[in-house]
């Protein structure tokens, strides 16, 4: 069975779009449920003497290859160690933004987008109570977004069907024995309010009612309040873009089922079938029938004369499935651009650079979603966040005091993927003053380079300190003091000369 076979048997909503659809049965993929609408387990083989076919029974080992992908990506890309720092014209600003990001938790909603996102597109909606700011990730599935010829949203249209007992929870009346049945919920933002409608019956071609109690008045933001991000593509005219995992989800069922089948090889081995010869075969519990517990509960019973074979899966035709599902899980790996690198062969601390070779594919997935999620998710949420300061009156709430945000020269600075070892900054630092003792490298282009290096956030604001500290006279006299008596114990060894300390216990 392939993704093509697969994806018809996944359940979503007829009244739908096809792009939702096909949206949804990506969902599943990632969520790990794709093969829950197939209705026998993996060990059922017949059901009322009619054979089951393996393409309609549920896989009993699922690698759930994808999701791990995206995860592993999603940490490289936002993990507590590799959040970019913030750079900006005013220092009022990157403090406030700093604030936000720490009081919204900006790191894991971040994350949840990247995994939200892989399916091709993930909405960030920003709402404000009081001056507070909340950022919340959105599914895309439902989620309907039209552009203006610049590029900028102009609305975003969410409307899903809902049940009838979900109507009543939300608060609105609806008639008796309707719990099970199918509404549709709708709202819209635009750049002028937020519109709420009332429920209707998805059985009715009749125009939506705003509820205007729940939209509340307009918001007056001049934009619309939410982030569109297509995932691993630039911004554009299209909702959507490509999927991380789909080309490789045929592979991942292949593999699920190979496993699953090795599995119930090895169980039949296990548990061998009893065969019983010489009887009359009496199935129906009389003189010579099997035993109708143990062992023998499940025997086969042949008339004398006749003879039985088994079929069964032996240890090198497992070992064989085994290297098979093995090439399967590297090729996946490898058009996911996963990390195929075997933790349990790695006997000693690597070094960064070498850990970054090791995972090289990775880094490169994580290359492109920093574009996608940080220059462009993260970076015009925070221009957003600014555009809210200056709207909302008064400003934004931010550590209990109202502020407007000016947004100019914001950019991230990434750190590296993996930090470097001691022993790499030592010959990094004897490198670079080799280089510039020798005249072919500046004393500021050494200075970046250490600095982007050791993780420093500003290598330029680095190079300003330094040079304060080479004017600083009492700083200088303190340095050439320890280099004077590093100097003298040097040459004390050169000429053989040695320093007895006595120690009384």
């Amino acid at each position: 069975m392939d993704w093509q076979e697969l994806q018809e048997t996944i359940l979503v909503p007829q009244q739908v779009s096809a792009r939702a659809q096909r949206l949804l049965r990506l969902s599943a993929v990632r969520d790990g449920t794709m093969y829950d609408a197939l209705p026998y387990p993996f060990s059922k083989e017949w059901n009322n003497d009619e054979y089951i076919p393996l393409s309609r029974r549920r896989p009993s080992v699922r690698s759930h290859l994808c999701t791990v992908v995206v995860e592993d990506a999603a940490s490289l890309t936002f993990g507590e160690t590799h959040w970019p720092t913030l750079k900006c014209d005013s220092p009022d600003t990157a403090e406030a933004l700093s604030s936000i990001t720490r009081e919204c938790q900006l790191p894991a909603v971040l994350m949840e987008a990247v995994l939200k996102g892989s399916i091709g597109s993930v909405a960030l909606l920003v709402e404000a109570v009081d001056g507070a700011l909340s950022v919340s990730v959105q599914d895309t599935p439902y989620l309907e977004p039209e552009w203006d010829a610049k590029g900028d949203l102009v609305q975003v249209v969410s409307q899903y069907l809902i049940k009838g007992r979900q109507v009543r929870a939300l608060g609105y009346a609806i008639p008796e024995g309707s719990d099970a049945v199918d509404y549709w919920y709708r709202r819209e933002w635009t750049r002028t309010e937020s519109r709420v409608y009332k429920p209707w019956l998805a059985t009715t071609d009749t125009d939506p009612e705003v509820d205007t109690e729940r939209s509340g008045p307009p918001h007056g933001l001049g934009f619309v309040p939410i982030v569109w991000v297509r995932n691993l593509a630039p911004p554009g005219q299209e909702p959507d873009g490509p999927c991380t995992f789909e080309r490789a989800i045929d592979t991942v069922i292949e593999g699920d089922y190979q496993l699953s089948q090795v599995g119930r090889g090895l169980k039949y081995c296990s548990d061998p079938k009893l065969v019983i010869t010489g009887v009359g075969g009496d199935l129906e519990g009389g003189d010579g029938a099997p035993a109708s517990e143990g062992g023998s509960a499940t025997a086969i019973v042949l008339p004398e004369k006749a003879s039985a074979k088994m079929l069964e899966i032996n240890g090198s035709s497992a070992g064989t499935v085994m290297e098979y599902w093995r090439e399967l899980r590297a090729l996946v790996l490898e058009i996911l651009h996963g990390n195929r690198a075997h933790a349990d062969k790695i006997s000693a601390a690597q070094s960064g650079r070498a850990m970054e070779m090791m995972c090289q594919s990775l880094v490169w997935l994580a290359d492109r979603m920093r574009l996608s999620y940080g220059e462009g998710a993260l970076l015009s949420l925070y221009r957003m966040i600014c555009d809210f300061s200056l709207v909302i009156e008064g400003g934004i709430q931010v550590d209990g005091e109202r502020v407007t945000l000016d947004d100019a020269g914001l950019a991230l600075e990434w750190p590296p993927y993996f930090p470097a070892t001691d022993g790499e900054i030592l010959q990094l630092s004897q490198a670079l003053v080799t280089a510039v003792k020798g005249g072919i490298l500046s004393n500021e282009s050494a200075c970046s380079i250490f600095a982007a290096k050791t993780g420093c956030a500003d290598p330029a604001t680095e190079w300003v300190r330094v040079q304060a500290e080479l004017q600083d006279p009492t700083i200088q006299a303190v340095r050439n003091a320890d280099a004077s008596a590093t100097k003298a114990v040097r040459t004390a060894a050169g000429v053989g000369k040695t320093e007895t300390h006595q120690v009384t216990a």
